[in-house]
């Protein structure tokens, strides 16, 4: 799949496919198409922090999920990759 076709959280930036079920969910129950379930449920976001907290909490997933990069690796990444996502940017 290439990168043009690869959808993301529109909060915490995780790589989600069509066919996945992490999909957030609006108020009526139907699938968000914009944040995966761990950010937004039921219309709500259910993440309140800062997106530097949003950061911390995300890197040790990141990190755990890519063999080659470590937390500090991570957060860099996330710190470029994150403003530029619906939630964070100003």
């Amino acid at each position: 799949m290439e990168m043009m076709d690869q959808r993301f959280c529109q909060c915490c930036g995780m790589p989600m496919r069509d066919h996945d079920e992490l999909y957030g969910t609006n108020a009526d129950g139907s699938r968000n198409e914009e944040y995966c379930r761990y950010c937004f449920e039921k219309g709500e976001f259910t993440f309140q922090g800062t997106m530097e907290e949003m950061i911390e909490a995300c890197a040790p997933n990141m990190a755990a999920a890519n063999p080659d990069m470590d937390e500090e690796e991570a957060k860099k990444i996330m710190f470029q990759w994150l403003p530029t996502l619906k939630r964070w940017k100003k």
